[in-house]
């Protein structure tokens, strides 16, 4: 039976502009956090309400395909950043040069600095067979959990709380570790910690990695490459 919704729509309206600027301003100032974690825990509270931001994400067909692995056991963690580790040094094989060298000179300490880690996984088969809007593009489920990763660091910026994102790593290693099922797949490894500092500008542009794209470059107007015009 189709159930009428239509009286729990609410009335709503665009936030006061402190509200808005305050979206924005995590949006903006939000970065990936690689070594300027303090050691002191996240209270359970503030885990919890991170959690919770991460759990109203989107997702296709409202399977809520995510899982969160909250990791504090240092023998757990030593394990993963062995893992991550090895293959740090197959990536940095990968480059020559100048950017082999700035490649190694980037600190990627979180896994050992943060108090936990949180390990996001996607589970395919939560919505059955069949899962409504994942009909014609298999990875939408992926994509409803990066929209929850995406919740999580932004609820984290606003609680003076850092995230750095690790995916150097052997998937089969980390799943080893923690006894993650063949079918599951892991989406993000999340060094989580409180943080006293940040950079002004994301820390890959800073140290000359890469620099922010032009928005003007990366915006068509109707067609592929059909740049918009004067006014539109």
């Amino acid at each position: 039976m189709i159930k009428d919704t239509n009286d729990r729509l609410v009335a709503v309206s665009a936030f006061d502009a402190d509200d808005r600027d305050a979206v924005y301003r995590a949006i903006q100032s939000r970065r990936d956090v690689r070594d300027q974690f303090r050691g002191d825990p996240i209270p359970d509270d503030v885990l919890r309400r991170l959690l919770e931001a991460a759990h109203q994400a989107p997702s296709v067909g409202f399977m809520q395909p995510w899982n969160f692995i909250v990791v504090r056991d240092k023998a757990l963690l030593e394990q993963v950043h062995t893992a991550f580790s090895k293959a740090n040094a197959e990536a940095a094989r990968l480059f020559t040069g100048e950017a082999q060298a700035l490649y190694r000179s980037l600190k990627l300490e979180g896994i050992r600095k943060a108090p936990l880690s949180l390990c996001v996984t996607c589970d395919p088969t939560r919505g059955g067979e069949v899962v409504l809007g994942r009909t014609h593009n298999p990875r939408m489920d992926v994509y409803s959990t990066v929209c929850a990763v995406q919740n999580l660091w932004l609820a984290a910026r606003a609680e003076g709380v850092g995230v750095g994102w690790v995916s150097i790593f052997h998937e089969d290693d980390v799943k080893a570790v923690l006894g993650i099922p063949d079918h599951v797949e892991i989406v993000a490894w999340l060094c989580v910690g409180f943080v006293d500092q940040l950079y002004e500008e994301p820390e890959l542009a800073l140290k000359g990695w890469r620099q922010r794209l032009d928005l003007n470059d990366l915006v068509f107007q109707d067609r592929w490459n059909s740049k918009p015009t004067s006014g539109s």
